[in-house]
């Protein structure tokens, strides 16, 4: 478990992740020792385990896990490699191909699209075992549908759940595996975008977090040259995780933004105070690699973060430090959110915190005007009959 745990850390899982299949792990580990009187694991206790299960959800996620760890530990499974193929693959294979290739979209936004397809996959399987996708009906649509949205917990999920289901029923018309328009069987779910408050912390909390940082270490070095680039930017994770040393203009006190989730490259001011952390990061706290990204992780191997879960972890962990009480997941998101609002309520123009923040459009700033009481207190009609 040790292992298999150190191998989901490795390859960027979220904590959250981990910990179910990891769970998933503990109750198959348990199946085994009850049913199985053979030394190693066989493919006819990993069936009898998956018919023991209720629900193709806890289903998908034990597959995962035992694929994982058959990976890490074959020696405990008596199927080699090419005895465990995904049924899935070829055709998840030709998915992603599609969303790469046809649609033209990065391989970050395709991993929902992936994850959703191989749950319709799995759902279809267990629901009609055997049938091909051609026989796929309108009612099966709305059945899995149903089946679907209940693995959702909010209306953002709920929203990008039936727009991904819609998007593998074209593929499937797309590719002849299946004549008809499923797509339109799909039912459209609300989601205003307005209707809900960004996640923030007060300002005083993002800088006791940075204060309360000790700089006597060089990943505390590092971690706040980090926590003062992110609350004062509003980078987001992957544009701080590319971001590179000749990147940052030291005379002109700029940053360059590049690899956006926009696609534009936009300057960002590197103010007096997180460029003399980054300074003392890069001169005396950044391991000496020939790597040309600025925040390199510690963790052997030393190298650049490959993935968001590590950026997430470090805010998340000094925020709990300087005692901040964190009600959800925390990471450099919610230090962007905290930088927008905090602007907002200093009266800064809408649009120059959308340039800022590298919106392509100002209504997505818009959300962060909800919050600042001050001015829309300025805008209010009087209220009739009330004092003038």
């Amino acid at each position: 478990m040790d292992r298999i745990a150190a191998h989901f850390s490795e390859i960027g899982y979220k904590r959250a992740s981990a910990k179910l299949y990891i769970g998933r792990l503990a109750k198959f580990s348990d199946f085994v020792i009850r049913n199985s009187r053979t030394a190693k694991i066989d493919q006819t206790i990993i069936d009898r385990f998956m018919q023991s299960l209720p629900t193709a959800s806890p289903r998908i996620a034990a597959r995962t896990a035992i694929e994982h760890a058959r990976r890490v530990a074959p020696e405990r499974f008596s199927i080699p490699c090419h005895a465990m193929p995904d049924p899935y693959g070829p055709l998840l294979a030709a998915f992603l191909d599609h969303l790469r290739r046809v649609q033209g979209l990065e391989r970050k936004t395709c991993e929902g699209l992936l994850v959703t397809a191989r749950r319709i996959l799995v759902w279809y399987n267990d629901q009609v075992p055997g049938q091909p996708l051609a026989a796929m009906t309108g009612e099966h649509v709305l059945a899995l549908v149903e089946h679907l949205l209940s693995l959702s917990t909010n209306d953002y999920t709920r929203t990008s759940t039936t727009s991904y289901t819609r998007t593998f029923l074209r593929f499937l018309r797309w590719s002849d595996l299946n004549s008809q328009d499923l797509a339109r069987f799909v039912p459209r779910t609300p989601c205003w975008r307005l209707a809900h408050l960004p996640p923030r912390l007060p300002w005083e909390d993002v800088r006791r977090t940075i204060g309360a940082i000790d700089v006597t270490t060089p990943s505390g070095v590092r971690d706040r040259a980090l926590l003062l680039l992110l609350a004062t930017t509003g980078l987001r994770n992957k544009e701080l995780r590319s971001l590179e040393l000749h990147d940052i203009h030291w005379r002109a006190a700029e940053v360059l933004v590049r690899r956006t989730k926009t696609g534009r490259d936009r300057l960002v001011p590197l103010l007096q105070e997180t460029g003399e952390a980054l300074a003392d990061y890069i001169l005396h706290a950044r391991p000496k690699i020939d790597s040309q990204r600025v925040f390199l992780s510690y963790v052997p191997p030393v190298g650049p973060f490959k993935s968001s879960s590590p950026i997430s972890r470090i805010v998340r962990s000094r925020l709990e430090r300087a005692g901040i009480k964190l009600s959800r997941v925390a990471g450099a998101h919610l230090v962007r959110h905290s930088l927008a609002t905090q602007l907002v309520k200093q009266r800064r123009p809408i649009n120059e915190v959308a340039d800022l923040l590298g919106h392509r459009s100002i209504d997505t700033t818009a959300i962060y005007v909800k919050v600042a009481l001050p001015q829309l207190a300025d805008v209010a009609l009087p209220f009739p009959g009330g004092a003038k």
